[in-house]
Order: C-alpha cells, then sequence, then structure tokens
C-alpha cells in the first residue's frame, strides 16, 4: 500500500554544458580581423605624395623653364615666310641696285613682294592640303587593315609600337585588345562587359580612339590636319612674306640713290636677320642659355646673307658679262 502510494517523477537529466573547446571554434558573427571598406580611388589629378617629400612642397609647385611655345607648324610657316621675305626681295633689290635709282628697284621689288606673297601663301595651302589628303587615305586604308587583320596580327603591330620603350608583351596584348575593342563593334572583337557596351558605342563614333589613330599616330607619326589648318598656314605664310620683304625696301623709298639705299638695308636686314634668329630660338625652346640665342641668331643671318650675297654676286656677273 505504501509503495503504489508514493508518487513517480520523471528522472532529471542535467543539460549539457557548453565546453571551452566548443566556444573557441564557433566563428563570430562580423570578422573581428576585417580589414576598414576600401575607400574610393583617388582620382589621377588629386593624387600628390607631397606628405611623403622631406619639404613638403607638392611636385607641381616646383617651377622650371616654364617659357610659352608657339605651335611649331605655326613657327615652322612664319619662319618659312620672314626667310623667304627677307632674303629674296633683299637679293632682287640687290641686284638691281646696279641700276642706279631706287625708284626702279622700289618697282620691282613691289611688285616681286607681292606676286611672292600670293605665290607662297597659295603653296602653304595647297602643302597643308596634300598633307590632309595623305592622312585621309592612310587613315582608310589602315582602318580597312584592321577590320580584316587577325588579333595576333594587330597585337604584333602594337608590340612594334610599343616595346621599344619599355612596354612588355603581355600589356602590349592588353592595348591591343583595347583598342580593338574601342574601335570595332561586339560581333567582330573580343565580347566586352555589359556595362562597357555603352561607352564603346560612344568611343566607337569617334575617329581618335581606336587601333587606326593609335598606328597612324604613333606607328606612322600622323596626326589630323585639321581643315583651318590649310587657311591658317596660308596666311601665316603670306603674310610672313609680305612683314619680311618689305623690311629690305624701306630705304629705297627715301634714298634716292640706289646704293646708298643698299647700305642701309644690308644693314638694316642684318639686324632683322639677327633679331628673328634670337626669338626663333626662344619661341621654339632651341635657345637653352646665351649660346642657344647666339647660334640662333648667327645662323639666320649667315643663311640669308649668303642667299642675298649669291644673288648679288649672279647679278653683277651677268652684268659683267653683258658688257
Amino acid at each position: 500500500m505504501s509503495s503504489s502510494s508514493t508518487p513517480t517523477t520523471a528522472p532529471s537529466v542535467p543539460l549539457r554544458r557548453p565546453e571551452a573547446s566548443e566556444n573557441s571554434i564557433k566563428p563570430p558573427v562580423w570578422a573581428l580581423d576585417a580589414a576598414a571598406p576600401s575607400a574610393q580611388p583617388i582620382p589621377l589629378p588629386a593624387q600628390c605624395s607631397r606628405h611623403a617629400r622631406p619639404d613638403g612642397v607638392c611636385c607641381k609647385d616646383l617651377k622650371g623653364d616654364d617659357r610659352t611655345l608657339i605651335d611649331p607648324d605655326i613657327v615652322r610657316d612664319v619662319v618659312i615666310g620672314l626667310s623667304d621675305g627677307l632674303t629674296v626681295p633683299f637679293a632682287l633689290t640687290a641686284g638691281l641696285s646696279s641700276l642706279g635709282e631706287s625708284r626702279l628697284v622700289v618697282l620691282g621689288g613691289v611688285a616681286e613682294l607681292i606676286a611672292g606673297a600670293i605665290s607662297m601663301g597659295i603653296g602653304g595651302f595647297l602643302a597643308s592640303q596634300a598633307e590632309r589628303d595623305h592622312y585621309r587615305f592612310l587613315r582608310t586604308t589602315t582602318a580597312a587593315r584592321v577590320v580584316r587583320s587577325c588579333d595576333g596580327e594587330m597585337e604584333r603591330e602594337v608590340a612594334e609600337v610599343l616595346a621599344p620603350i619599355g612596354v612588355d608583351e603581355r600589356t602590349c596584348r592588353a592595348v591591343a585588345r583595347c583598342l580593338r575593342d574601342a574601335e570595332l563593334p561586339p560581333s567582330t572583337s573580343h565580347p566586352v562587359a555589359t556595362h562597357d557596351l555603352e561607352s564603346n558605342e560612344s568611343l566607337r563614333w569617334s575617329k581618335e580612339v581606336g587601333l587606326t589613330p593609335f598606328l597612324l599616330k604613333f606607328g606612322a607619326g600622323l596626326e589630323e590636319v585639321p581643315t583651318r589648318r590649310l587657311y591658317i598656314s596660308a596666311f601665316t605664310i603670306g603674310a610672313g612674306y609680305l612683314v619680311g620683304g618689305i623690311i629690305p625696301l624701306l630705304p629705297y623709298f627715301f634714298i634716292p640713290r640706289a646704293h646708298v639705299a643698299l647700305m642701309w638695308s644690308a644693314l638694316i636686314t642684318g639686324i632683322v636677320l639677327l633679331v628673328f634668329g634670337a626669338v626663333k630660338a626662344r619661341v621654339t625652346g632651341a635657345g637653352v642659355g646665351a649660346g642657344g640665342y647666339v647660334w640662333g641668331a648667327v645662323s639666320t643671318l649667315l643663311v640669308g646673307g649668303v642667299a642675298a650675297a649669291a644673288a648679288f654676286g649672279i647679278v653683277k656677273a651677268l652684268e659683267g658679262g653683258g658688257d
């Protein structure tokens, strides 16, 4: 009786205690040693290592030879026009001075000056036009070659341009693929990512991106000649010839005796040639120190003087032979 009246209870089972070994291998929710999220890349124009320099000065603030150089094409046209204007009319007036009258020298010099300026201007226009047409022809043929050539051929041509300046073969291949993708549609070139399609389509309409302009500019050393360049070249050469040619004629307007005017013309032209040579050395960057300016001035004077002396001597020889 007593045994049946005693209530029965369920046996208690102790809960399992977590051990230290299990806690040590359980991964945390967030990595404790995770690096801070990387910041946005700094744009190239904003990058500067001034803090690494001992003086703390940005390299852009360091001053060097900051002379302003003129476009080499314009300098070339000015040099052609002025040099011819200073030498050809002076040589002509020197030869006509043997006639003895300044009036004849002025008439002949002005006629030659106007005709020469027009002729030089037209010559500059036609020369620039021929250069533009040559570039456009090469651009058409090069673009056709890029389309029909395989990737290996294009990589080889890019390597021929970049390898001599120290670019490795792997980088040359990457550059060739990037330029080919920028010029050709995705169906004829390597497949590109979706986010690059829109940018590549906008670049593809430009004639200044891709393999064709790369091979022309860096391989053949050619650049597009804008149409305005034709007119600038014609005006620059013609005006330079006109300005340079009027200088040797100035003494003949005021001195009736041609032989006396010739002496003043030679003196004035020589001074102008010296100044012109020094200025040319300055604007082209050839003048480094005093020696560079002196050489530029003297060389220009020698060229003009030799041309004028040759013309004067030939006229004298012909005049003596006629007698």
